[in-house]
């Protein structure tokens, strides 16, 4: 049976114990897609993905970098970690913004919140960036792909 790892034996809220885990490389890999109305879309293609807030994906690339490198900020029970490297790629889909966050570390615990919130971010700051043109922006969905390191991998081939 699975257990929740952020829970003591009290029942109460706990970080993990990571001291007695070997340090391994791990990475991870995650995506968010925003949904811009076509409209939009077709404007800001037009723009060169630039509003009068400046370049949408470079301010969005960032924007997900500090965010990733925040994590332990944000979330409370992340450990604290010196990124080794943390690459954000923005591409347009038709319609969609889909954004991939890459990170990595040599440490004893994995890296899946900082590449799901430096995705996070980046499309919440492509949203900010964008919602003078439309409110009917939808941020789809932010899923993590790919981990590696650690106890188990998930998802890919990638290494770390």
């Amino acid at each position: 049976m699975k257990t929740f790892t952020h829970v003591s034996q009290d029942g109460a809220p706990a970080m993990v114990d990571v001291g007695s885990k070997s340090v391994t490389a791990r990475s991870a890999i995650a995506e968010s897609r925003v949904r811009l109305p076509a409209a939009v879309a077709a404007a800001l293609r037009g723009a060169g993905y630039s509003t009068k807030k400046g370049p949408i994906f470079h301010t969005a690339i960032i924007a997900g970098t500090m965010a990733a490198k925040r994590t332990h900020e944000l979330i409370p029970f992340c450990h604290p970690l010196g990124l080794e490297r943390c690459r954000i790629d923005i591409e347009p889909a038709g319609d969609d913004i889909v954004i991939r966050c890459e990170v990595g570390v040599h440490h004893r615990t994995g890296v899946e919140m900082e590449a799901l919130t430096g995705a996070s971010v980046a499309a919440l700051t492509i949203y900010d960036m964008c919602k003078a043109l439309s409110h009917d922006i939808v941020i789809l969905e932010t899923r993590l792909l790919e981990k590696h390191g650690g106890k188990s991998d998930f998802g890919g081939s990638h290494g770390g």
